[in-house]
């Protein structure tokens, strides 16, 4: 092997990666939001996930842009963990696409032909055009250009390869046996961390005679292991969604592998059958991009209808703390046939909801919690909200009782008001990093005179009754609460005009503490609301008239 084999295949591989990146990028931009309404609407099902997953992998040459969105839609909760599986099963299938551009154009054609007119025509759109939609779509011309050409230079020096190597490299008997390919293709895709140039440094080598057609199988096989090294890395620091997803790519991606090897010298026949001369020895490009397409073909029949169970134990993974307070403990489905068992199944969820949002709203007037822990547990609860407001809806109102009726619309009340606390935590923060930080000046005092009775409010034994909503309006702790804050806010008002805080703080201060006392109301009300209707197991009365108004006039305020 000569310096200057090694120089040009390295330069064809540097061009081709560079291309590969171009067209990715350039067809992202041209697209826009497109393809990811595609992946968002065209996934109700994990068939249809598959076919989505298909197309744009196929539009975009990169399964890994197609696997990172899909993992952001399934952190949104755009799509379910078994729509995802599909997607990501898909996107094996789009990525053989390559491996087609590659055997039918670059080895049946005459590339500088076209390869030059098509980056000339990309680079003028890029530079000429001002929307910024096309000049993506000439990015990812000028890259479908480079592309070719990086390719040309590969088959020419693996042409030289084929001629300084003996005749033993080409039938593996020196570099080893087909476990040894498979090694060498993963590699190859984890050093260049695209699956899309290994498969092409295969195809280029095979058709150069470098390597056998049965050893460069093998190594498309590892070439296609290897795409899973970005999904393995993710297991360790991302999301859990995202190391769930990532598993699941690894599980397909292994499972397909073992079975396309244990079947290797079957799929080789029926390879050779489908190229219609029963000899795939006179086009292994063709073959090989084949052979991709149909042993991924093949994974996707063999899981696609597993993808429901393997999403159920999936869902178990990498669980946190914040994903186990979002997801129901007592909805259970079955239950949504018969509204009177579903209601009590909906007061035990409520209470549950009850307590973590006390204790949301407790410990974000405690100094040593993290605010990024606060973020994630009000989220956690709003989530909770969420589901619990998706199964009243779900619920048969089919000659409902109503009563029944009236317990489900007291439902979704009291979950408001637990949702409103957590979604008011985060701000309460601010009131606890500025009474810290104005411990020994004016305003400090007052505002910690707001914490100290948002405290004393958060109490277990306040909310142990069920009281009237004139009741609510007398509480002991909620007036204390209400004159400490009023005392507090025209504190900040008159350190802000003597200009001992900055207009940014004080901003900042009156939402903390408007959240802080707006928490609380609506703690104490929905505790109470949950009580009453524990007790009575009936709402009765008028909802409207109960929601404390947004007014500074008095306590409701």
């Amino acid at each position: 092997m000569t310096f200057e084999i090694v120089v040009n295949a390295l330069g064809g591989l540097a061009l081709f990666l560079l291309a590969m990146q171009m067209m990715t990028e350039g067809l992202t931009v041209f697209a826009g939001t497109g393809l990811k309404k595609l992946l968002g609407r065209w996934t109700s099902t994990p068939l249809r996930g598959v076919f989505a997953g298909v197309l744009v992998t196929g539009l975009v040459q990169s399964s890994s842009a197609v696997t990172v969105a899909t993992i952001g839609f399934v952190n949104a909760g755009v799509l379910t963990m078994r729509q995802a599986l599909g997607v990501i099963f898909g996107t094996n299938v789009g990525t053989t696409m390559t491996g087609w551009l590659v055997s039918i154009v670059g080895f049946g054609f005459k590339i500088d032909s076209f390869a030059l007119p098509i980056l000339t025509i990309g680079v003028i759109t890029k530079l000429v055009i001002p929307s910024r939609r096309w000049k993506g779509f000439g990015e990812s011309l000028a890259g479908f250009g480079l592309f070719f050409l990086g390719l040309s230079i590969l088959k020419d020096a693996f042409g030289g390869l084929a001629t300084a190597y003996s005749a033993s490299v080409a039938s593996g008997q020196e570099a080893g046996g087909i476990l040894t390919f498979v090694v060498i293709g993963l590699v190859a895709t984890v050093l260049t961390q695209s699956s899309s140039a290994a498969i092409a440094i295969i195809l280029t080598a095979a058709a150069g005679g470098v390597v056998g057609l049965e050893q460069a199988a093998a190594a498309v096989v590892g070439a296609n292991l290897g795409t899973t090294s970005t999904a393995a890395v993710a297991v360790f620091k991302a999301t859990p969604s995202a190391r769930r997803l990532a598993l699941g790519h690894i599980l397909f991606n292994v499972i397909t592998g073992v079975v396309a090897l244990l079947i290797l010298p079957f799929l080789m026949t029926i390879i050779s059958y489908l190229s219609g001369n029963g000899d795939a020895q006179k086009s292994p490009a063709t073959a090989l991009a084949m052979f991709h397409s149909v042993f991924n073909i093949l994974g996707v029949c063999i899981m696609l209808p597993l993808a429901s169970r393997l999403a159920t134990w999936l869902e178990t993974l990498f669980r946190s703390e914040d994903e186990d307070i979002g997801c129901p403990k007592h909805l259970d489905a079955t239950l949504k046939s018969t509204p009177a068992m579903a209601v009590l199944a909906l007061n035990e969820e409520l209470v549950r909801l009850s307590e973590i949002s006390r204790e949301i709203a407790r410990s974000a007037l405690l100094p040593g919690k993290p605010d990024e822990e606060i973020e994630k547990k009000s989220s956690a609860v709003r989530n909770l909200g969420s589901a619990i407001t998706d199964y009243v809806g779900e619920v048969r109102t089919e000659f409902m009782p109503e009563d029944v009726a009236n317990d489900l619309a007291a439902t979704l009340y009291i979950s408001r008001h637990f949702q409103e606390v957590a979604r008011l935590a985060p701000a309460m923060r601010v009131l606890t990093h500025h009474s810290r930080r104005l411990a020994d000046k004016y305003p400090g005092p007052l505002l910690q005179a707001v914490l100290d009775a948002a405290n004393e409010s958060f109490k277990p034994e306040n909310f142990s009754e069920a009281v009237s909503y004139s009741e609510f309006q007398k509480n002991p702790v909620l007036i204390n609460l209400w004159r400490a804050y009023k005392d507090a806010q025209k504190g900040v008002l008159d350190a802000t005009v003597k200009g001992a805080l900055p207009i940014d703080a004080t901003e900042n201060l009156l939402v903390a503490l408007h959240s802080t006392r707006r928490a609380v109301e609506q703690l104490t009300q929905g505790f109470s609301r949950l009580n009453r209707n524990r007790r009575e197991n009936v709402f009765t009365g008028d909802i409207s008239n109960e929601e404390v108004p947004e007014t500074e006039s008095g306590l409701a305020g």
